[in-house]
């Protein structure tokens, strides 16, 4: 194992970057690029607790157990809606073991993985996957606001000393850096990072992450109130975190897209978007948490800092969910099943 530090800076993103070997060389078919089948919805699923705010792993693990059973084609354990960074080594480790074992291989089973520095982010990968975990969502270094050649070498250590296929998330609204298409194309060159999770808010760059790597890297839509856009701009996949509450109407429409049925989608997407804009505000979790638990699928615990939500912002959330509940839509009309 070995580091490249890189030295990105606004006129270095403006030239051709020097790979480490040809650019040109490296195709989907290439034998040592890891092939993996992700694709479908992926609920980023919650961490439910007990009164005391310990871990309620029944819970948990029922909650997840429904949602594969409802139609979800993989689960994210640990990624921001399961509160990451609220947990110990061992509570995640614990969630993990939990959370494959109810799963038993029905669907692939990722892991974020929130860290606040590298080599932090290397061990807990490294326990992913002693543990069994199918993948990892990585994250950029938490706390620290990273740039993007900081961003670039914390991604290549943790697929150097790991041998699990890792997904990126580019969220640079959240976290505050944006990996763009030149250092996309240095992480490319690492044979495990095998996917992305495009988060931008600007479904450009989904054409522009296509038009330069064809198919190298997996993509799924991270952002739910754009969900459909990118599923139609070429997305295999979507994570969301309102698909908790709402499975079978996050599958009908990755399925009707991907089946090319566009206006039987938006019918369904119309319905769903003032709950999906739920996923996109500060207070997110505890807007699914409170769906969850008005849908009688999950409590509104959360851990502190977070609190519930209390006022206009509670009854706001409870006006969105019972309107979209009294309008809910008959999926059986389009034959899915």
């Amino acid at each position: 194992m070995y580091t490249i530090y890189l030295n990105l800076t606004s006129d270095s993103l403006s030239k051709p970057i020097v790979a480490l070997r040809d650019w040109s060389l490296i195709t989907k078919n290439e034998e040592n690029i890891m092939n993996v089948n992700w694709q479908g919805v992926y609920p980023a699923v919650t961490t439910q607790y007990n009164e005391d705010l310990s871990i309620n792993f029944e819970a948990t693990t029922q909650m997840v157990d429904t949602i594969i059973k409802e139609g979800v084609n993989g689960i994210i354990a640990l990624g921001t809606v399961g509160e990451n960074a609220s947990h110990t080594r061992e509570e995640k480790v614990a969630i993990l073991k939990a959370v494959k074992e109810v799963v038993a291989g029905r669907v692939p089973v990722l892991s974020g993985v929130a860290e606040t520095s590298t080599q932090f982010a290397i061990e807990f990968s490294q326990a992913c996957e002693a543990i069994g975990i199918d993948g990892l969502m990585v994250l950029p270094g938490m706390i620290y606001k990273s740039d993007e050649s900081e961003a670039v070498n914390h991604y290549q250590q943790i697929a150097r000393n790991c041998g699990l296929p890792i997904m990126i998330y580019n969220n640079p609204v959240t976290y505050g850096v944006d990996v763009g298409i030149e250092g996309m194309k240095i992480l490319a060159q690492e044979d495990n990072i095998v996917s992305i999770k495009e988060a931008t808010e600007d479904t450009r760059r989904i054409s522009e992450l296509y038009s330069a790597f064809d198919d190298r890297f997996v993509i799924f839509g991270g952002v739910d109130d754009i969900a459909l856009e990118s599923l139609m701009l070429g997305c295999t996949g979507w994570i969301s975190g309102l698909t908790n509450v709402f499975p079978k109407e996050s599958v009908a429409i990755y399925k009707l897209a991907e089946q090319g049925r566009y206006n039987e989608a938006l019918e369904i997407w119309r319905w769903f978007l003032p709950l999906l804009r739920l996923d996109t505000v500060p207070k997110l979790v505890q807007c699914i948490k409170l769906c969850e638990q008005l849908a009688g699928r999950g409590s509104e615990l959360t851990r502190a800092p977070r609190m519930p939500l209390v006022g206009d912002e509670r009854a706001n959330v409870e006006r969105i969910y019972n309107e979209a509940v009294a309008n809910r839509i008959d999926l059986s009309k389009f034959n899915l099943d």
